[in-house]
């Protein structure tokens, strides 16, 4: 069956229904802005379009074809998720990458491939793009996004601004934040002695040199893996914990009971499960480690804490508890930091979003920065605080875990998460519109019976 007979059999995509709104340019506003145009993105403009929000438009910075990580700053040769998640197909069985892949390739090839290629998967989103027909603008960035009465103003890299009722951040990782760069790694040394993982990096430059890779997690061991095959010269990873975990905690949580409940547990219950997947951490793949562990070049240096960094010449020294170690070029594979102030788009609003900080202080003993930084968020993925407009501003991405567990961030549930996010935005936008709607009720005249179903003369009429 094709994605295209799934939808007429469900009636799909429903007739618009959201009264227009004139924009104080004079223009329509759109009822939905989502910036970010990569799974996430694609998945919740396409749950809004099938409900009906036909005025939703996407933005990505990102040239056509190339959002997401996929094939800028993600470095493994596969997906880490099993191949047979569902992921962004919003129930349609003919939009799972499964069907994509078996209508392409065969049923054969679907039970020989392991996990999935990098590449393909984006091959697979750039498909999902054309299938779900969405209004998208590439290759543009939103400077700003203003409160306007009962709108957004958003201010764009390229040409006038444009106006929407609700805006909604499906911006990836360090959609709340930026990438972590420890303390002492100045910025002028950015691209010429180090880089953060998410930075475009030249790994063919790379060849012949003396790497460092500071952090033990996925994208650190993805980052060295690239470099060695990049035939870099010596490479060293430092761990700040005295062994790498072992145990990947999350995937105890990896159930239904999570995707629906999570929102419904008390503040105390969802800090206490992510503090805990906070401190067990996660485990780097097994594939990614041996990827790393099969050069003899490279080294691992555990309880190796970078304590200062200087600059000698042209390479970095690195001072640990074990030793300084000394890198031409040094990757960070240092994760991102949550501060909403790190993001310019969101200044106007920063300091309006409650963040959990705000609204529950935990326990003496279960304190955590980053967790307390970030947005407080409602059901339907939106801000809270005190001014109106935020009930309006959605963050669809890593940061809304906390408060709506993973439904927003990888590729398990997100089609779960874009569902629940469409319901909430297409609650508020009829409720807003109430008037609208009743004023449509009181005028509708189109009649049902036309008068000559039955004899004039025994119907009474």
């Amino acid at each position: 069956m094709t994605l295209g007979r799934d939808l007429e059999l469900l009636q799909e995509p429903a007739p618009s229904w959201v009264p227009e709104t004139t924009a104080p340019d004079g223009s329509i506003a759109q009822d939905v802005v989502i910036i970010g145009a990569g799974m996430a993105g694609l998945a919740a403009g396409l749950a809004l379009t099938r409900n009906g929000v036909s005025r939703t438009l996407l933005i990505d910075r990102a040239r056509e074809g190339q959002e997401g990580p996929w094939e800028s700053f993600a470095r493994m040769p596969t997906l880490r998720s099993p191949k047979q998640l569902a992921g962004p197909a919003l129930g349609l069985p003919g939009l799972t990458f499964r069907a994509w892949f078996e209508a392409r390739h065969g049923t054969a090839a679907w039970d020989a491939l392991g996990k999935i290629p990098r590449g393909l998967w984006m091959d697979y989103l750039r498909w999902y793009r054309a299938e779900a027909r969405l209004d998208i603008r590439s290759g543009i960035s939103v400077a700003a996004i203003t409160p306007q009465g009962a709108l957004f103003r958003l201010a764009l890299s390229d040409g006038p601004s444009i106006f929407a009722r609700h805006v909604v951040m499906a911006t990836g990782r360090d959609g709340f934040g930026a990438p972590q760069i420890p303390a002492g790694f100045r910025p002028e040394w950015r691209g010429s002695l180090f880089a953060h993982s998410a930075d475009a990096i030249d790994f063919a430059d790379l060849a012949g040199k003396q790497v460092a890779v500071i952090g033990g997690g996925a994208s650190a061991f993805d980052n060295a893996g690239t470099a060695l095959e990049a035939d870099c010269g010596p490479l060293t990873m430092l761990l700040r914990r005295p062994a790498l975990p072992r145990v990947n905690a999350s995937k105890a949580l990896d159930h239904r009971g999570v995707v629906h409940g999570w929102a419904a547990l008390p503040d105390a219950d969802r800090w206490r499960l992510m503090l805990t997947l906070e401190r067990r951490q996660t485990p780097p793949p097994r594939e990614s480690v041996l990827r790393v562990a099969r050069h003899p070049r490279a080294r691992l240096l555990t309880g190796a804490a970078v304590t200062g960094v200087t600059r000698d010449g042209g390479r970095l020294i690195l001072e640990t508890p074990r030793g300084a170690v000394a890198a031409d070029f040094t990757i960070l594979g240092t994760g991102f930091a949550q501060d909403v102030a790190l993001r310019p788009e969101l200044a106007p609003m920063a300091n309006a979003i409650r963040l959990w900080r705000d609204a529950y202080a935990p326990p003496p003993g279960e304190e955590n920065a980053g967790l307390a930084a970030s947005p407080y968020l409602d059901g339907a993925f939106a801000c809270t605080g005190a001014a109106p407009y935020l009930a309006r501003l959605h963050i669809f991405n890593y940061a809304a875990t906390l408060s709506l567990g993973k439904l927003s961030g990888d590729i398990p549930a997100i089609g779960h998460g874009a569902e629940r996010l469409a319901r909430g935005i297409c609650a508020r936008l009829f409720t807003a519109d109430v008037a609208t709607h009743t004023a449509r009720l009181d005028a509708f005249e189109e009649p049902e019976l036309l008068g000559d179903e039955w004899p004039m003369k025994d119907a009474g009429i």
